[in-house]
């Protein structure tokens, strides 16, 4: 599989990345962008994605505070704790990858569940743009756009694509901040199981590295595309809150990506083939019975003992096959 990788970005088209450094891109010979030594990015800038690293107390609270329809009613505002552990899983001059893991149940002897993934990239050159409704198609960066800016990718737990969005780093006495433009994305999933009134997230998605951790803020607006165009419905803020704590049970996180890294190494070098198409769909249900959560339990197997590595990762490939289509014909990963 090709070391090739994705994300996403902004206006209200919802961008997503494929990622090679605009001055510093050059083509090996099996014709692999690389990075040269020009247009190197900052090292303030690699500096505050690497400190999202670590061991945190976590709270996710979102809350809608603008109805925009005029019969609509304002749900009740939430606020979920939750204890994760990032880990780097690449650390690259002008890419850098960020895999979160949860830690539930017993706090001296937690579960460990795979969450989200960030990726970032410096100085992109191709982005993918949400269409809604699962559908995805690819669109160019200029290189004024690209010079000096970072992508961020935030991959769902199946590592499928979810959003992202490209900006430059702010960084200030006591504070780090990026914050693109408005982007797309699909339904999250605390909405996509108790609703069904809107089809897409118009969002910033800003985040603020501090000495005591960092911030993952959200200006939602909750969009109508089934009418033909869209319209708002509602908006919401979040705010994802990652406070820097020693966590009893780490060592299980640590425990879990060890013996699952090949493992989800191959069901991204999976992804990364699917999104060199111009055009791809991703098909699941709002509980994710049919992608996410089948992916997400190969991976289980193999952190449990009951699945060798190269098995689970068939029985993955078959699983996407089924649920995605590249360029109109589906995802063709396995020979």
């Amino acid at each position: 599989m090709k070391n090739l990788v994705a994300g996403l970005t902004g206006g209200l088209a919802a961008l997503a990345v494929f990622a090679a450094p605009v001055a510093a891109l050059s083509v090996n010979e099996a014709g692999v962008a690389v990075h040269s030594e020009a247009a190197m990015p900052a090292e303030a800038d690699r500096q505050a994605i690497l400190a999202m690293e670590g061991e945190y107390e976590v709270t996710f609270a979102f809350s809608e505070f603008l109805p925009i329809a005029s019969d609509y009613e304002l749900r009740p505002s939430t606020e979920t704790p939750a204890r994760e552990v990032v880990v780097v899983i690449a650390d690259e001059p002008g890419y850098i990858s960020l895999q979160h893991l949860l830690l539930v149940g017993e706090r001296d002897d937690p579960m460990v569940i795979k969450h989200w993934r960030q990726d970032w990239h410096y100085e992109p050159s191709r982005l993918m743009a949400y269409r809604g409704f699962g559908n995805w198609e690819m669109v160019e960066v200029s290189a004024e756009d690209a010079r000096g800016a970072w992508s961020q990718t935030v991959y769902q737990v199946d590592d499928s694509p979810r959003y992202a969005g490209l900006a430059r780093w702010e960084h200030g006495e006591g504070a780090s901040t990026w914050t693109p433009a408005v982007s797309w994305r699909p339904l999250p999933r605390r909405d996509a199981t108790t609703r069904d009134d809107y089809d897409t997230i118009a969002a910033v998605n800003r985040h603020t590295v501090t000495e005591w951790g960092w911030t993952h803020e959200q200006d939602n607006s909750k969009l109508v595309l089934r009418d033909g165009s869209p319209r708002e419905l509602v908006r919401e803020h979040g705010i994802n809150t990652y406070r820097r704590a020693e966590l009893t049970g780490a060592e299980n996180a640590h425990r879990y990506w060890a013996a699952t890294a090949d493992y989800w190494a191959d069901v991204r070098a999976a992804w990364d083939e699917i999104m060199l198409a111009s055009e791809f769909s991703v098909e699941d249900d709002a509980e994710g019975t049919l992608l996410y959560g089948p992916v997400l339990s190969e991976g289980q197997a193999v952190f449990m003992g009951g699945r060798e590595t190269e098995e689970a990762f068939e029985n993955a490939a078959a699983i996407i096959e089924a649920q995605v289509t590249a360029d109109g014909q589906p995802a063709e990963i396995l020979p």
